[in-house]
């Protein structure tokens, strides 16, 4: 999984063109050929997680995949947008190219963060509950959070990994509500809150998990590895429609269930100050 930050990918998706669904100028063959370049099926199954589309792809791809091998392809796709501006004399977004420069420069010095990088490191390492009355929740609620974890752990135990999936995300969204709730200035002005298409800020019921969790990470309310192992969380609520699983091709197994419990666990204990 790269290192890269919210600020990070939307630098690369504009100069990529992503918002639509393409990347530049590239179609299917060529896009897969890029890859393939470097022993990746970019259009395999492995990637569809956010969707089918050449951008969704991209994204997908980037959450997995490490440092070195994402910077390696950005520079590619980089070079890939300069040669179509020389070559059809279109003007370059110097601006953001040089950021985005700079963003796959830093990845290919390597993630120098102190976090775990391994799902299994991350496994690996000891999370408790936390005392759950020192969560940013009314205590009715904690009552009910209580009640959650042990189904989870019940879940996990029968080998009901989508029920394990979908019990986190509730607890972890409930829990970031409230933390939002408690600190709405800090939540609404971060880079990373979500807006409307009059450029305002969400209202806080409307933001989705992955906007909280990447604006709790934003604010340093979450650690750096909580973002880097919570896409298994992230679109849990997409998850319960079947339609939308089948789509994805996302088929949790009892590594996915035990990495998401142990992102819930991790942040539950910095949400309580006790981490």
């Amino acid at each position: 999984m790269s290192s890269l930050t919210t600020s990070d990918k939307q630098y690369l998706e504009a100069i990529l063109g992503m918002g639509n669904g393409y990347v530049g100028n590239f179609r299917d063959a060529a896009f897969g050929r890029l890859f393939n370049g470097h022993k990746i099926d970019i259009h395999g199954t492995k990637y569809q997680t956010f969707g089918t589309s050449k951008a969704q792809k991209l994204r997908s791809f980037w959450e997995q995949e490490p440092d070195p091998l994402v910077s390696t392809i950005l520079a590619e796709l980089l070079d890939a947008y300069e040669a179509d501006c020389d070559i059809n004399n279109k003007k370059k977004d110097t601006v953001i190219l040089e950021k985005a420069r700079k963003i796959v420069d830093r990845l290919k010095g390597g993630n120098k963060e102190p976090v775990v990088h391994t799902a299994d490191n991350f496994l690996d390492r000891e999370f408790k509950i936390p005392n759950l009355h020192k969560l940013p929740v009314e205590q009715q609620v904690a009552v009910i959070i209580e009640g959650r974890l042990e189904e989870a752990r019940k879940a996990l135990s029968v080998g009901a990994h989508l029920s394990v999936i979908f019990l986190c995300g509730s607890v972890l969204e409930a829990v970031l509500l409230g933390a939002a709730q408690k600190n709405p200035e800090k939540f609404n002005r971060s880079p990373t809150s979500p807006k409307n298409d009059m450029g305002k800020v969400r209202p806080l019921h409307e933001w989705t998990l992955s906007q909280f969790i990447d604006t709790a990470c934003e604010i340093d309310l979450l650690k750096p590895d909580i973002k880097k192992f919570s896409h298994g969380l992230k679109d849990f609520r997409n998850y319960i429609h079947p339609y939308q699983q089948m789509v994805s091709g996302f088929t949790p197994d009892e590594h996915t269930a035990k990495v998401c419990f142990q992102v819930l666990k991790a942040a539950l204990a910095n949400l309580a100050g006790e981490r």
